[in-house]
């Protein structure tokens, strides 16, 4: 799995969890729900830092409770992600 489609199912996860919409989740956030829904679908392929603090802070977790999956659990492929 790559590391985008890995945010992409956490964000739907935590979103199940709060028993949420990824529209509402956006309108916590204050961000068009076209940002998330991009990640959701795919079309964005890297997910900045500045969107995941915002989903964070919008659902009220850490950055570490939202990398605190399984979803990420076995993740190895940093070279996908240092490639410029």
């Amino acid at each position: 799995m790559r590391l985008y489609e890995a945010v992409a199912k956490r964000i739907v996860e935590l979103c199940n969890d709060k028993g949420i919409t990824i529209n509402a989740l956006a309108n916590i956030c204050g961000m068009p729900s076209a940002n998330i829904k991009n990640i959701q679908y795919g079309r964005s392929k890297n997910p900045g830092l500045k969107i995941i603090v915002q989903i964070c802070n919008g659902l009220d977790i850490t950055i570490e409770e939202f990398f605190h999956s399984d979803v990420f659990k076995d993740y190895k492929y940093f070279d996908e992600i240092m490639k410029f």
